[in-house]
């Protein structure tokens, strides 16, 4: 498929906002640029907010390579009061009175949550199970009971506890203890189950009540943008579009922040961008940026079967001639 120079091509970082989807910002930022081109690498749920970054145009090609990064999320936990969901969306399932508890009690608690982990993923989740997605299963009445899955909490820190009474599985009032917490982990950790794990661990039951992507990969919340609702006129668009344009960020930027680096000379960029494959470069399975002498992504390349290919090449008319 030809790819019009004209385009808009390149990864947004977007500050999502609570309420909206992750396709709801996709759908936004069609509209915002006038493509049908536009993907994400990386759901939030509708109650978070923050980082989600968006593949606009042919740079969508690159989010497939993307995926896996860790991430930073801020998170409040409350503990006394489980969900089904096991976020404030779902119904309260049970919990325990928590005027117990003390900092340091939940300090104690956090500590086999983290490092290398065994992670039950909410039945509420996106997992596929037997073709269909377990939330699906969740809502049409089935239990569903999801296997764990290695992954790594690098860090969970304890930023504040605020004690305060919130309704129980019966309706009464009891003690409750929000949790503020800084979660530092790896592509696919749940960290509504991170809530829901500390809540057993305390015997209380526990539930994500707010959440907010703080980085994903090298992208941080401080370059992220607010993209405007599907419903608003031409001229709040025109002015958005205008706005958010400088910020899209290139294929060769995102490259760099994402892959590692391999400089070549003219003549092997003019190779790998023609589709050849070279003597293999010792990099591993894992995609290289190939970057030629004038600053710009050639193709992203891996060793296949002892050969250097490009698994993903730039089309010519996206690698224009320099100054």
């Amino acid at each position: 498929m030809a790819v019009e120079a004209a385009d808009p091509v390149g990864v947004l970082v977007v500050d999502k906002p609570a309420g909206a989807s992750s396709h709801d910002v996709v759908a936004r930022c069609r509209k915002l640029f006038r493509t049908r081109r536009v993907g994400h690498a990386g759901t939030l749920d509708p109650m978070a907010t923050g980082v989600l970054v968006v593949g606009v145009g042919w740079a969508t090609r690159l989010l497939t390579y993307m995926v896996g990064h860790d991430k930073t999320y801020l998170a409040t936990v409350r503990l006394g009061v489980a969900t089904v969901t096991d976020d404030a969306e779902g119904e309260v399932s049970g919990g325990a009175d928590a005027s117990h508890l003390v900092r340091n009690d939940v300090e104690a608690a956090c500590g086999p949550l983290r490092g290398d982990v065994l992670q039950v993923p909410s039945s509420v989740s996106a997992i596929k199970v037997d073709g269909r997605r377990s939330y699906a299963r969740v809502r049409s009445g089935e239990d569903v009971a999801l296997r764990a899955r290695p992954v790594t909490v690098h860090g969970l820190e304890l930023l504040a506890v605020r004690p305060g009474r919130a309704a129980g599985p019966g309706g009464e009032q009891h003690g409750v203890l929000d949790v503020d917490v800084r979660a530092e982990v790896s592509s696919g950790t749940y960290v509504r189950a991170l809530a829901r794990d500390l809540g057993v661990a305390l015997g209380v039951g526990g539930h994500l009540t707010e959440l907010r992507r703080t980085r994903s990969g090298p992208f941080e919340q401080a370059e992220a943008f607010d993209v405007p609702g599907r419903r608003v006129g031409d001229d709040v668009l025109d002015a958005a579009r205008l706005a958010v344009a400088p910020h899209l960020l290139d294929l060769s930027a995102v490259a760099r922040r994402c892959f590692e680096v391999r400089e070549v000379d003219a003549a092997t960029a003019t190779l790998l961008g023609h589709g050849r494959r070279l003597p293999a470069w010792g990099t591993g399975p894992a995609p290289v940026a190939a970057i030629d002498p004038d600053g710009r992504l050639v193709a992203l390349v891996a060793d296949v079967e002892g050969q250097a290919r490009g698994v993903l090449v730039v089309p010519p008319e996206l690698r224009p001639p320099a100054g």
